[in-house]
């Protein structure tokens, strides 16, 4: 009745080799079943896994933990992997600004949350490494966007200041920049 339940649990997906490596330590054996066909039930039952019962559950249970954790990363990765941002055509003058940016900033801002969350974890140490370049990578994206997203404002309120009336007779000089920039934006968005 002890056994069963152990084997069942040693049976799942979520156990790698690095969990078998410790099951062997818990039970003090030596036995290698990860690729190798002729790893049997016997090899096991001689390793008597009722006497670490209990390290054998809890490093079943790590292994879970694990695995939910892989995953967790794996989604936060191909979520933003595949994100695509929206542009909008402003005034009618050919130029695209990014669009739905307090949305991706909410985005970010939940999704390196849970990355930290991820990092405090007590299992997240075959991960650490992903988690932490994940966490960076976002807080790159969400600074980038941030300077983009004050460049765009500023740019958005002077373009119409500059490019018509008696300010842009008054500073031609400052007028000519906005215009120039008006051209870059429209070349970068191409």
């Amino acid at each position: 009745q002890t056994i069963l339940p152990l084997l069942r649990e040693l049976s799942k997906d979520s156990i790698k080799a690095r969990h078998w490596e410790d099951v062997a330590v818990a039970c003090n054996a030596k036995f290698d079943v990860v690729g190798n066909a002729d790893f049997k039930l016997e090899t096991l039952l001689k390793a008597d896994l009722v006497s670490a019962r209990d390290e054998i559950e809890e490093i079943t249970d790590g292994a879970d933990k694990q695995l939910k954790i892989e995953h967790q990363l794996g989604e936060i990765k191909y979520q933003w992997k595949t994100k695509e941002f929206l542009f909008a055509e402003w005034k009618d003058r050919g130029i695209y600004v990014l669009k739905s940016t307090p949305v991706i900033v909410e985005e970010l801002e939940e999704v390196q949350m849970n990355l930290q969350t991820v990092l405090t974890m007590r299992h997240v140490k075959p991960f650490r490494k992903i988690a932490q370049e994940l966490l960076t990578s976002l807080s790159e994206t969400s600074d980038t966007i941030e300077s983009w997203v004050k460049v765009q404002t500023m740019w958005c309120a002077l373009e119409s200041v500059f490019t018509g009336g008696d300010i842009a007779k008054q500073l031609p000089k400052e007028a000519k920049k906005i215009c120039q920039g008006r051209q870059g934006l429209g070349e970068n968005n191409d």
